[in-house]
Order: structure tokens, then C-alpha cells, then sequence
């Protein structure tokens, strides 16, 4: 009896991949659901539909998305973390919402590590530091002489306290050891204004809201802040060359399923997300964001998410920033 047991344990165990892998050759089947954790019209709402879009394509299925904003976008990470986790409902994620946030908050409804399954890095972009043109600086270095010279004295902008632009600016002051104060505002928008007009000197933005500005000459480009420079403005250097040595802040978005996804599903997604992103025009819509197309495996961008908690973590602790 223990024999004919074992043995049925057996042929489960060598069948049950078979399967799993036969239903991930038909997989998708219907139509999947993108769980986007912010209203329609912005960035991450912007990329969710151009990726959809083409993924559609790819699968031969619709994309629907399922716009879930509140909280900080804890709110949609949370219907996505606890949806059913068959491969349908997809979740994209961010650097704010993935790694940023729980540095802030330790009591999260969701843990980006625990909760979800990790499928694909979507895409990148870098920020860039911009001053206003009255500042007497044009290198990262003259930035952070001044700001020695005169402690606290210059400002910068963001979003507001907690904010991705907010957080650069942090890991910044921590890489140079200079004192630079921050002004918060309630979005970019005014934070720009303010720049522009030279009530604050200085900041770290995504591309979209700055580049106009820099090419208008309303403000001045210093440099951008991943390792490797912006194809948006591939003239201007990056911090790391320009002495601050492994400096590297991007903004990342990527696609993740709810946790105990089957590896199978998750492996299958992967693929088709790398497809979608090379499509013919895909460069190009993803560029007009800002934006670069990235890759990997799932691995990957789960190793990404890991790193960059620890990285915020720790920027958090040293400038002992809290949000309410």
C-alpha cells in the first residue's frame, strides 16, 4: 500500500509540470486586467495604455485597465496583490510604489517583496538636475562647491515631502555630503513654476515637465542622474561622470502578478512583455515620456526591487524624512 502510495506521488510530481506547462502554452485565453494604482491621464496611466496596447497585440488578447487611485497608490497595489493569482490581473508597478513608499511607511496594507511576483521591467528614465539659469553653476562639481560654500542656503524643489523628486534630491545631498533645503510643493507643476520664476534655484525632475524648459533656456541643464545618459538628452552628462562616482537614481516601472502566480504563467508574461516592448514604434512612444524600454527576467527586476528598498531605506533613516 505505502508502495502504490510513493509511486502515485510520484507520477504527480513528474506530471504536474507537464500540465503546468501546457496551460502556460495557452495561456492568455481571455481577456487580462492591468491594475494601473493612479487615476486616468498620468505618466503611469500613459505607459499602462501604450503597453497594453501592444500586448494586446502580442497575445491576441485585450488589455483592460483598471484605474485604482487613493492612498499613494497603495490602494490599486493592494487590489493587485490580493486579486486571484491565475496570470490575469496584472499590477503596474513603480519605483514610488514598490520601494519608495514602504521606506516611508512601515504599515503598508502590502509588501512589495511578499505579496507579488515579479514578471517584467518595463521601462526606465532618468531625472534631471536643472537649475535655474541665475544660479552661478554649470557643473555638478560648481553645484556642490556652492553648496559647501553657503550650507542650506540653496534650495531645491519637489512634488512634495516623499515625493521620487523629493527622494533624488535626498540621495544626492547623502552622496556629496552637501546641505541643500528642500521646498516641497503639491506637484510638479508649481514646483516648475516657482523654478522657472527663480523662487527656488534648483531640481531634481523627470523628463517631461524640464527638457522644455532646458531647450527654451528657461532653465539650465547640469546633468541626469542614472549611470548611463538619457537618450532624451544625450549631451548632458550624468552625476557619476561627473565625480560623483556610482551615483545612479532612475524612476523604473514594471509589471508584476499577485504572489503564488505559477512560475509558468509569470515565465510566459515575461516573454510576451519583451515582445510588446519590441514592437516597431514602441522606442519611439515610450520616448515621447521620457522614457526607455528595458527587459530582463523576472529575477532580474525582483533583484531590482530588492535593492532599491534597501537603498531608500536607508536614504529615509539618514535624512529622517516621515510622511504623514
Amino acid at each position: 500500500m505505502n508502495t502504490i502510495l510513493i509511486s502515485a506521488a510520484i507520477v504527480a510530481a513528474l506530471v504536474a509540470p507537464a500540465v503546468l506547462a501546457q496551460g502556460a502554452g495557452t495561456y492568455p485565453n481571455k481577456a487580462l486586467r492591468m491594475v494601473v494604482p493612479f487615476p486616468p491621464g498620468g505618466g503611469n496611466d500613459i505607459l499602462a495604455r501604450t503597453l497594453g496596447q501592444r500586448l494586446s497585440e502580442v497575445t491576441g488578447q485585450q488589455v483592460v485597465i483598471d484605474n485604482r487611485g487613493g492612498a499613494g497608490g497603495a490602494l490599486g497595489a493592494t487590489i493587485a496583490a490580493t486579486a486571484n493569482p491565475d496570470g490575469y490581473t496584472l499590477f503596474l508597478g513603480s519605483v514610488g510604489n514598490l520601494a519608495q513608499t514602504p521606506a516611508l511607511k512601515a504599515d503598508l496594507p502590502y509588501n512589495p517583496v511578499r505579496d507579488f511576483a515579479p514578471a517584467a521591467l518595463v521601462a526606465t528614465s532618468s531625472f534631471m538636475l536643472a537649475v535655474n539659469p541665475s544660479v552661478p553653476v554649470k557643473t555638478v562639481q560648481d553645484l556642490i562647491n556652492l553648496a559647501k560654500a553657503s550650507p542650506g542656503k540653496l534650495t531645491y524643489a519637489s512634488a512634495g515631502t516623499g515625493s521620487s523628486l523629493h527622494m533624488a534630491g535626498e540621495l544626492f545631498k547623502h552622496a556629496t555630503g552637501t546641505d541643500l533645503l528642500h521646498v516641497p510643493y503639491k506637484g510638479t507643476a508649481p514646483a516648475m513654476t516657482d523654478l522657472v520664476s527663480g523662487r527656488v534655484q534648483l531640481v531634481f525632475s523627470t523628463m517631461p515637465p524640464v527638457l522644455p524648459q532646458v531647450k527654451q533656456g528657461k532653465l539650465r541643464a547640469i546633468a541626469v542622474t542614472t549611470i548611463k545618459r538619457a537618450a532624451a538628452a544625450p549631451d548632458v552628462p550624468t552625476i557619476a561622470e561627473s565625480g560623483v562616482k556610482g551615483f545612479n537614481v532612475s524612476n523604473w516601472q514594471g509589471v508584476l502578478a499577485p504572489a503564488k502566480t505559477p512560475a509558468a504563467l509569470v515565465k510566459k508574461l515575461n516573454a510576451d512583455i519583451l515582445a510588446s516592448l519590441k514592437l516597431p514604434g514602441m522606442t519611439e512612444a515610450l520616448a515621447v515620456q521620457g522614457l526607455e524600454p528595458a527587459g530582463g527576467t523576472p529575477e532580474e527586476f525582483g533583484a531590482l526591487i530588492k535593492s532599491e528598498i534597501a537603498k531608500y531605506t536607508q536614504v529615509v533613516k539618514a535624512a529622517k524624512i516621515t510622511v504623514d
